[in-house]
């Protein structure tokens, strides 16, 4: 059985180059994909999933001057 790779809000924050703050209220929108699981401090996404969502809603952003 193939494991899911995962997100976590960390990695959500440097994949959208938001705040974990923003993360949240992304998170929040209808029609993000669901969590796989809810744990205690943390919450996880299919990363397969995000990344679709990500195509169809998120602008690519240009990279954080750190990146130059």
């Amino acid at each position: 059985m193939k494991r899911p790779r995962l997100y976590g809000p960390g990695e959500l924050a440097a994949l959208f180059n938001v705040s974990r703050q923003r993360v949240l209220q992304i998170t929040r929108r209808p029609g993000f994909p669901e969590p796989l699981a809810r744990l205690i401090g943390t919450t996880v996404w299919d990363a397969d999933e995000v990344d679709e969502w990500a195509r169809h809603h998120r602008p690519p952003r240009p990279p954080a001057e750190d990146d130059e």
